[in-house]
């Protein structure tokens, strides 16, 4: 019989972690067989670590990864690949915004033969201005990243083992893992699902968060930034030699414009606005070579509970 792993990975998620165990225990356990669920505490500062290690002793087919610190969720999500043993994962958020049954409805596509099974939000409860801008993020990655990028996004989706070692041989730092999820171009399908609005505490998922989340993506699976700093300094330098004709010919007819002093600097005041930009986005991709260069783990494990390596020792 096929072994199924679920991956939670855990923010400050304290008081959603027993209701989502038990959640998961009435709806779905029970027909899913072989499974273990894996727990990865991503340097929370409430106590998840206490609530999680009370899941463990009424099920010990829980299991348990504590990292150092916060290494952030996509990074607590490849702790929980590199520890699983399912011959599947299937990652699950700690928020109760998904439906348990969804993970039946996914693991249902991976028998069927399908590396890779999404779970796209078809809606979502939430206001509209939030609304707007994740189908702008999800609009930007289709254009100029991954055309794969499903129209409502994702968050959830279930890897077979294959895909599982290849991703964690990429060993890839500043990046998105969803993305990743996508480029491997595995045999995949898409089951769609109703994103509820969070009920019970509060989101984690700062302002900070989503805008590396969109620098990550831009910056690990596109060459746009660079073609654009490319395209406004082609477009900067035509405009550098029209504009010194137009110098050379009013010298040279003895017309001399000084009103036009304040488009003059206009243009300059905004063109070094552009190169500072551009070298802000060059330093980035600097940083980003010399964070690869350094070859530090993209997460560290504090403590684990529940695995087998442990029994044995």
């Amino acid at each position: 019989m096929s072994k199924i792993s679920i991956v939670v990975p855990v923010y400050w998620n304290s008081d959603t972690l027993m209701l989502l165990y038990e959640d998961m225990k009435e709806k779905i356990l029970h027909k899913l067989g072989d499974y273990e669920i894996v727990f990865v505490d991503d340097g929370s500062g409430d106590n998840s670590w206490e609530i999680l290690n009370q899941i463990r002793d009424m099920d010990e087919r829980v299991k348990l990864v504590k990292l150092s610190r916060n290494f952030g969720e996509h990074a607590a999500i490849l702790a929980g690949l590199s520890q699983c043993t399912g011959d599947c994962a299937v990652t699950k958020q700690a928020d109760l915004q998904e439906d348990s049954e969804l993970i039946l409805k996914m693991y249902e596509k991976w028998k069927q033969g399908n590396k890779v099974v999404l779970a796209v939000r078809s809606d979502r409860d939430e206001g509209p201005v939030q609304k707007f801008f994740a189908n702008l993020y999800y609009a930007l990655m289709r254009k100029l990243v991954i055309k794969d990028m499903p129209k409502g996004g994702f968050d959830c989706y279930l890897l077979d083992r294959q895909v599982i070692k290849v991703l964690l041989m990429l060993d890839e730092k500043n990046s998105a893992l969803t993305l990743q999820v996508l480029w491997v171009g595995f045999q995949s399908d898409k089951v769609y699902f109703h994103r509820k609005a969070r009920e019970i505490g509060e989101s984690r998922w700062t302002l900070s968060k989503k805008i590396k989340l969109v620098l990550d993506s831009m910056m690990s699976f596109s060459y746009f930034p660079v073609r654009f700093m490319a395209g406004m300094g082609t477009l900067y330098a035509v405009i550098a030699v029209i504009w010194a004709l137009v110098l050379v010919v009013q010298k040279l007819t003895g017309v001399e414009d000084v009103a036009g002093w304040t488009s003059m600097m206009v243009l300059m005041l905004f063109s070094f606005g552009i190169i500072m930009v551009m070298l802000g986005l060059l330093g980035e991709y600097i940083w980003r070579a010399l964070d690869a260069a350094r070859n530090r783990p993209p997460f560290l494990v504090a403590e684990t509970r529940g695995f087998a390596k442990e029994e044995k020792e």
